[in-house]
């Protein structure tokens, strides 16, 4: 029997990051720059003989099975690949049960900052597609995405990952009310993509951080109508914009000047999106030499990214390296979700 795999890339959130999220999106309208790196999350399924279907996640050691009556069961133990699982089974094959062992693994940890739950959700999505001969879109499969990890599983979160893990390369994501998303692919030159992997350095912090708490914050000062908060996001949704024209353009200057805005516009959503122990980080890569910096998601851990002239590099990572965590460079990658067998 033919194994099938997919993998779908990680990435960096660059501006606009919680004007994807609701009820912010649904009222004003959000938008969100992104692009993806060379991180993936992967998923193989093996179809078996015996009546079983086994899930498992080799990266963090945890296995279950599925219900033996197909139903639902979120109790913490692997409830993406369930709800995924179920869905697919009970959409595109009629309910009727596939035995098979669906396995998965990421290039990074849950809580990172780079979409990696979202995105191991869109990989599920393919390879099950690959498996069926299913013949889904981009926008069907992270829709189909954005409604298994937020509907069904329950699970808070905004809508840029599924649809930078699906579509691949720099994107500006426009978001609406009713679920409308438009996801326009930017055509950067490459030049210019070869200048900012050379200009930005990566830091995970080592900390893991629950995003869910994050967003949630976000969307009560939205709902509360904390003018300084929907200020703030305002701010947020602005930066993606202009960032989007100075990366079009090779414009570097404007685009530190835009990171820095963002970065203190995404303080100002929720108290939890920073800390002492980021700031610390923050603070010393400045000192050290770098223009600007941010959190690459929802913010209180994860992955930190910097924009460092190409002279200071060594000192900014010699600094970095001083802090519990781990440096390492950037690289952008220009394709989506894909699925092969073997």
């Amino acid at each position: 029997m033919p194994i099938f795999r997919a993998r779908a890339p990680l990435r960096l959130g660059l501006a606009g990051g919680g004007t994807d999220v609701s009820p912010y999106c649904d009222i004003h309208g959000g938008f969100v720059l992104n692009a993806t790196i060379d991180r993936y999350a992967y998923a193989v399924i093996r179809t078996l003989d015996e009546p079983v279907v086994r899930l498992v996640a080799t990266d963090q050691q945890t296995e279950t099975f599925i219900a033996a009556d197909g139903t639902l069961v979120l109790n913490g133990e692997l409830d993406l690949h369930k709800a995924v699982y179920i869905h697919m089974v009970q959409h595109f094959n009629g309910g009727k049960p596939i035995p098979m062992e669906l396995s998965t693994f990421c290039d990074a940890p849950a809580g990172s900052g780079l979409g990696s739950s979202s995105t191991l959700v869109v990989v599920m999505i393919r390879a099950f597609a690959e498996l069926l001969n299913l013949p889904l879109d981009d926008y069907t499969i992270a829709q189909l995405a954005y409604k298994i990890e937020r509907v069904d599983c329950a699970l808070q979160g905004g809508r840029q990952d599924q649809y930078s893990a699906t579509f691949g390369g720099f994107n500006f994501m426009e978001f609406y009310a009713d679920e409308r998303t438009v996801i326009n692919p930017l055509r950067v030159k490459n030049w210019i993509i070869c200048e900012l992997e050379a200009s930005l350095v990566l830091f995970f912090t080592g900390v893991s951080r629950e995003s869910a708490h994050i967003i949630a914050d976000q969307s009560r000062n939205v709902e509360s109508g904390s003018v300084d908060a929907l200020d703030a996001m305002h701010g947020i949704k602005r930066e993606a914009l202009v960032m989007k024209e100075c990366l079009l353009r090779g414009d570097f200057a404007g685009l530190v000047d835009s990171m820095r805005f963002g970065w203190e516009n995404k303080k100002r959503s929720a108290k939890t999106v920073s800390n002492t122990h980021i700031d610390s980080i923050y603070d010393a890569a400045i000192k050290a030499g770098a223009l600007a910096g941010k959190v690459s998601g929802a913010g209180g851990g994860g992955f930190m990214l910097f924009f460092v002239p190409t002279e200071k590099r060594m000192d900014v990572i010699r600094v970095l390296n001083k802090f519990e965590g781990q440096v390492s460079n950037c690289h952008f990658t220009k394709h989506g979700t894909q699925a092969w067998r073997v």
